[in-house]
Formats: structure tokens, sequence, C-alpha cells
């Protein structure tokens, strides 16, 4: 594991930048870029259209390593170029930004209240490709929309035990049980996560250590324990529906966790955009996450 960037995202300021939209998401973040479904043909366009929008993020004066600690990509980014060099060499050596990748296949149907993961075939291999290519850690999301414990325990099961795996193959696991922000149980879940998180980071072996991404709390300070964990790296947060503004208020309530936005950070960017508006649009927003994820 890069020790250097191991430092940075350990305790560097800034924020983590998602740009990982896949398969099932790029139409609508496409859509919000300003570019309808009409206007492309099967998804190899769409696949290229969004990379295009992902390469003028990255290649922006305004994303670099002062404000962005790292950036999640998407497995088909993570093979493709940024300006002729491939994407988390680019991201490393030309801005700074430590790389990661999104590992997971999607969700799997609903069951006592959450969405597992689906199998994620042929991880060792994708593992032992991204650590070729540079990448430092590894992203994979579930969703939990109930406070039901046997389904909030098999969530955090697989997450924790598939975070050993990653974590043995020489990269740093960020583990993602996504909370709905429109579950009425929200605070209660958030409860049960905290309880549930403490035993199993307590449990991990001697040497090993994870990250945690987390939709942002009802109450503020409720990731504190989390955060102060000696085996978790950092804490970074999801918008998970809310806007940004909402996002950046709630995010600075929540001292030492960092923004890791999605949607969040490219609201009203649009492919329609002058070079000078595009920078413009992006540096306001960078900043304003940046100065939420410092409090």
């Amino acid at each position: 594991m890069n020790q250097q960037q191991l430092a940075k995202v350990k305790s560097g300021q800034g924020f983590i930048a998602a740009l990982d939209q896949s398969g099932g998401s790029t139409p609508k973040a496409l859509k919000l870029y300003g570019i309808d479904e009409s206007a492309y043909g099967g998804d190899a366009q769409m696949f290229d259209l969004v990379h295009a929008m992902r390469a003028r993020i990255v290649a922006s004066p305004a994303f670099a390593g002062s404000r962005v600690l790292g950036a999640i990509l998407f497995e088909m980014t993570m093979d493709r170029q940024f300006d002729g060099i491939d994407a988390a060499t680019y991201l490393w050596e030309k801005k700074q930004v430590v790389p990661f990748l999104k590992v997971d296949k999607g969700l799997a149907p609903a069951v006592d209240g959450v969405q597992l993961m689906k199998p994620i075939d042929g991880l060792d291999d994708l593992l032992k490709r991204a650590r070729a290519k540079g990448i430092f850690g590894t992203k994979m999301r579930s969703v939990i929309d109930a406070a039901n414990p046997q389904g909030i325990d098999a969530v955090l099961d697989q997450q924790f035990a598939i975070g050993q795996q990653i974590f043995d193959a020489g990269l740093m696991p960020i583990i993602e049980p996504e909370v709905s922000i429109k579950s009425p149980d929200k605070a209660k879940i958030e409860e049960l996560l905290v309880e549930g998180f403490l035993k199993r980071l307590d449990a991990l072996p001697e040497g090993t250590s994870v990250m945690l991404k987390l939709t942002l709390p009802e109450t503020p300070g409720k990731f504190d324990p989390l955060v102060k964990h000696p085996k978790v790296v950092r804490v970074v947060a999801l918008s998970g529906g809310y806007s940004r503004a909402d996002s950046n208020v709630i995010l600075a309530k929540n001292h030492g966790v960092i923004a890791s936005f999605s949607r969040a950070l490219t609201e009203g960017l649009t492919a329609q955009m002058t070079a000078a508006e595009f920078n413009t649009a992006l540096d306001a927003a960078i900043e304003g996450i940046f100065r939420a994820s410092i409090t």
C-alpha cells in the first residue's frame, strides 16, 4: 500500500470525489449534466459521454489534491485514460488525488429491509489489476431501508468479509452501507449500525484497517466513536439525495467526517457550459464541499 497516499487519506484536508456512476445510474447522471437519453444510442456511446464528463471534471484547474484527497472510479474508467494517461496514474501524478475503485456489481433484491451486494465474481483478479493500475483503495455499496437487526447484521458481515479480502490483497477497503434518507427508521438504523460497526471493528485482526462511507446522520456527532476508532482510517459521508447545500450544512456539524459526494459534487454542471463557466461552477462546488469537510 502506498504510504504517501495512506498518509494523505488519513490526515489530509479535503474530501473524496465519487466519480463512479455505473450502468444503472449513468443515464440519470448524464441527464443532470444536460445530455438526454435521446442524444446517444446504446451503452458504448453512453459510457463515452460519461467518461468525457469525468475527464472534463478531473482536467479542470479546480480539481486538485489541495482540496480533493481522492476520487472513486468506475471499473471502465480505471481502464481508460485522462489526457492520454491511465486514469489512476493521471489522478495521482498530475493532480495528487488518490485513486479508488468501485468494485461491487450492484445490489441484490431486498430481504429483511436491506439490499446486500450481488456476488463479486472475479474479485481477486480485479484487485490484482487495480493494484497494477495504481489504485489505492476500493468502494462497495449496500443499502439499508429498515431497522431490521438481522438485515443490518447481514450487510455488515458481508461488507467486513469482503473488506478483509480487499485489505489482504493490499488495497484499502471503503465499506459503504448506505442508509436510505427516506427511511422512517433512519435514526434507529444509525444506532444499530454504530453498534454493529464497533463490534466488528474491535474484532478485526491486528494491523487491519478500513474506511467507512456512511449516509449523513440524523444526529450530529453520531459517528464520533467510528471517527475515533484506531482501525478506521477515515469516515466519509455520501450525500444520498440531499442537495449540495443541505449536505454541506449537515456535514459541517459532523466533525472529523469528510465528504464523498457524487451527485452533490456535479450538481449544476452541464455539458453546455463554456470552459470558463464550467471551471467557475466546479470551483464553487469544490470549495463549498471542502469547507464543510474541514470543520
